[in-house]
């Protein structure tokens, strides 16, 4: 005779446990993961970073300046093709290659930067308008709001991170980069997030993802992104 299995098929969901109102990440990020891209640089012969900023960024790194293959993270800010990233990304780049969510790989150019501040807008070709992320405000995210990180840390695609506003409004200077209105978190950052978006629970930008500090666990750096929006308005979709 044929025995029963233990669970019965009653005790079962109906439903996919991504579906249950606790989760409320999930839909945010389905969204928001078109509008994040990422990027593979080959690099000039020199490392792209100082040293002091380059330690700051790659912890536990033997500080190699002959590596000619980088990553970073970008997202979409206009139908046109438009791409924020960090500018310490694509600084000493040879060649820019970026891959949408969708799989698709396109040579970028840099179209504006501010080196000091850390930013650049790259542009890519495009026959379709493209999925911008929605922007947001730093200034009005307050310290303990739940924030995800979406990035491309060591080359891992769109890897996904959760934690909460740790400290806003700090001003951090490394080397010859200013980096104004910082938004400090405990979302886990690590090197190839740079560039990436903070992103609130509304699915809106709050900050671009920029550092970690050095041998210290939960202390990321994003610069907010009221201070971004002044500098590159042109470049941000309607």
């Amino acid at each position: 005779m044929r025995r029963k299995p233990v669970y019965s098929t009653r005790f079962r969901s109906k439903t996919a446990a991504c579906n249950h109102p606790g989760n409320y990440f999930v839909p945010i990020v389905e969204k928001a993961k078109h509008s994040v891209i990422s990027i593979e640089t080959k690099d000039k012969a020199t490392n792209r970073q100082s040293e002091f900023l380059f330690s700051f960024l790659l912890p536990n790194s033997d500080q190699n300046t002959s590596a000619t293959r980088s990553f970073g993270t970008g997202f979409i800010t206009h139908p046109n093709g438009y791409i924020l990233t960090s500018e310490h990304v694509v600084s000493q780049a040879k060649e820019i290659m970026v891959k949408l969510y969708s799989g698709e790989q396109r040579t970028a150019k840099i179209v504006w930067s501010d080196p000091k501040r850390d930013l650049a807008v790259l542009q890519i070709p495009t026959r379709r308008p493209l999925p911008p992320l929605p922007i947001g405000s730093s200034e009005e995210s307050k310290v303990g709001e739940f924030v995800i990180s979406v990035g491309n840390p060591m080359g891992l695609e769109h890897s996904v991170t959760k934690g909460i506003i740790s400290a806003k409004n700090r001003p951090v200077r490394i080397s010859s980069k200013l980096y104004e209105d910082i938004i400090q978190t405990d979302c886990a950052i690590n090197p190839g997030n740079s560039g990436g978006p903070l992103i609130n629970l509304n699915g809106e930008v709050v900050g671009m993802n920029a550092f970690i500090i050095k041998n210290n666990q939960g202390l990321g750096f994003a610069v907010g992104i009221d201070s971004i929006k002044q500098r590159v308005g042109k470049f941000l979709g309607k």
